[in-house]
């Protein structure tokens, strides 16, 4: 079974967070499954998970990393990747259905029309736009571990590593042996 070294973030540092140093980890259907199953009630059920499905995902992944690498930059993120992200949103437009709701009456139910994997790559450029255009874009920050490419949103002003018992402990302990190196 697969594990994934952080979920949680938001949906499209999640989708970000599936190339790891150690590699990609949503490359087949098994991995996508795995890490669709991880993001339980964020998405919407997708079923049978296929190559169809892997590759919508994997070409929303690698457009949001170019544009997002270009932004954190500070430069113009690269036409075609913008254009991939909006080919994505395209490709399953999404409406309101109204229902209702026992407990609280008329909700709004978004759905989206079109096949699995064109759906899933529309939820997932979305997300993407969603967090680009948002206040909390900026205080995106990649994780300071070494080879560690992982992206997060910091709780706490001071947090440098994706996660602390992992990348900041191995930190930790390369400061450590380079303190005492010629001790021994």
């Amino acid at each position: 079974m697969t594990t994934f070294p952080l979920t949680g973030e938001h949906l499209a540092l999640d989708l970000l967070n599936t190339r790891t140093a150690l590699g990609d980890l949503v490359a087949d259907p098994a991995g996508l499954a795995a890490w669709l199953a991880e993001q339980e009630g964020r998405l919407a059920p997708v079923g049978e998970v296929g190559e169809a499905e892997v590759e919508a995902v994997l070409g929303v992944r690698e457009a949001a990393r170019a544009v997002f690498d270009a932004v954190r930059g500070g430069e113009r993120p690269p036409a075609d990747e913008l254009g991939a992200l909006n080919g994505a949103l395209a490709g399953a437009p999404a409406h309101y259905e109204l229902a209702w709701s026992e407990a609280g009456g008329p909700t709004a139910v978004s759905r989206r029309a079109g096949g699995s994997a064109r759906r899933l790559a529309a939820e997932l450029a979305e997300a993407v736009v969603d967090l680009l255009t948002g206040p909390r874009w900026e205080s995106v920050r990649a994780c300071e571990g070494e080879g560690c490419r992982l992206l997060f949103l910091p709780a706490h002003p001071r947090r440098r590593w994706c996660v602390a018992s992992v990348c900041g402990n191995r930190a930790r302990v390369a400061r450590y042996y380079a303190r005492h190196k010629g001790e021994a």
